[in-house]
């Protein structure tokens, strides 16, 4: 279930044809089996009130979770360019060729990076990505271990800050909405229009038809922001693109 909610596309169509063949469901088994009593009508419109009331309080619930986990991405994005940035300042700090090499990995670490948000990402740009942290870690902590200084400490520390932030970054990624959350969310979503297509009513409306349909777009709109790499609501690297222009303008 995990590969389809990572489709937007996919949590769309499954949501929309089960909650349709719900209804209808509902629809047959009120005409054929047996349709509502007298007494019951008022009951059941209570118990179905209820049950819509509880899923738009789920999606609600699902949106508010999705927005989050998309701030806390655009956020890390910005926290990368503000790391990367920085340290590339501090290497002023440290002995000139040292300075030089530092600069140079940092920008082919930026690229990398920018890579990352712009769903390029594969096997080989996980190697490099590693690759290039280990080249800028051991640049720093060699200058440190023979000038041991404060001034070198600086920029040991903006190193440090480069490379945990893209861990948090990663972490980021992975922070998704649980998929018990969707299962709970979908089977409140089929109950609902089960129940509705169960109804009572006078003659044939398009009733059926408009709740799936709300719903589904519902449902991909929230998997689409909680979605970091498919679909159209994605973190654009606006604030890597802008310091990798600084860094090569320098």
């Amino acid at each position: 279930m995990s590969r389809i909610i990572d489709n937007p596309f996919a949590v769309f169509f499954i949501a929309l044809i089960v909650q349709w063949g719900a209804a209808y469901i509902g629809d047959h088994l009120r005409r054929k089996l047996r349709p509502l009593k007298e007494g019951e009508q008022a009951d059941f419109d209570t118990v179905l009130t209820a049950s819509l009331t509880l899923l738009a309080l789920i999606i609600g619930f699902s949106f508010s979770m999705a927005v989050s986990r998309y701030d806390q991405r655009k956020n890390s994005e910005e926290a990368e360019a503000n790391a990367i940035g920085t340290e590339y300042i501090r290497a002023d700090l440290l002995p000139t060729d040292d300075a030089a090499k530092v600069r140079e990995l940092l920008r082919a670490y930026i690229n990398q990076r920018i890579l990352f948000y712009l769903n390029n990402e594969d096997r080989m740009s996980e190697v490099n990505t590693a690759k290039l942290q280990t080249e800028l870690w051991s640049s720093v902590v060699r200058v440190a271990t023979a000038q041991p200084t404060p001034i070198v400490a600086l920029a040991v520390s903006g190193m440090n800050d480069v490379l945990s932030v893209q861990g948090h970054t990663q972490a980021a990624w992975l922070n998704r909405i649980p998929v018990a959350a969707w299962g709970l969310m979908g089977l409140i979503a089929i109950c609902s229009n089960l129940l509705l297509g169960y109804r009572e009513r006078s003659r044939r409306t398009l009733t059926l038809v408009v709740l799936p349909i709300i719903a589904s777009i519902a449902f991909y709109l929230i998997a689409d922001i909680d979605s970091p790499r498919v679909g159209i609501i994605n973190v654009f690297p606006h604030n890597l693109i802008a310091t990798s222009q600084s860094m090569k303008a320098d």
